[in-house]
């Protein structure tokens, strides 16, 4: 397994097309019903076993924001990190995430405009080797010019 990178802030100045970050989190049964509570969403695909078994899934499912959560994790603590501002981002959901399943959330510098300090990211969770969501994020990255 990999290890979760380390977190702080990468300021515009600093950042380079292909550089990569990444966190891994293994998804509980709390993980799940904590965002249940924090977002409403309470579907019972999500926390019924009865009910999620007689789905197309045949058995509970993550939210799939509560994965894309974790892209989001990796731009606000490591690339470009803390000081960043969520401006967009496209999401495609691939495959469901379980609980138990360990997801490993990737992001990458795809393209910098560092006259208006916008990056494009494009980013990926896996779970072992199936891709369960993919998009790209636009942000606002952190400036050495304004600390």
């Amino acid at each position: 397994m990999l290890d979760n990178q380390p977190r702080g802030t990468i300021c515009i100045e600093d950042l380079e097309i292909g550089m990569t970050r990444h966190i891994q989190k293994q998804i509980t049964d709390r993980d799940i019903e904590l965002f249940a509570e924090v977002s409403t969403d309470r579907n019972p695909v999500h926390l019924d076993d009865d009910y999620a078994k007689d789905t197309i899934f045949s058995g509970r499912i993550a939210h799939g924001m509560l994965t894309a959560g974790l892209i989001s994790a990796v731009i606000g603590e490591q690339l470009p990190g803390h000081g960043t501002i969520y401006m967009g981002q496209t999401l495609k959901f691939m495959a469901p995430v379980r609980p138990g399943d360990t997801v490993l959330a990737e992001v990458a510098v795809a393209d910098i405009d560092f006259a208006k300090r916008r990056v494009q990211l494009t980013c990926q969770c896996s779970v072992r080797d199936v891709v369960v969501l993919k998009g790209e994020a636009t942000v606002l990255a952190p400036s050495k010019k304004f600390d």
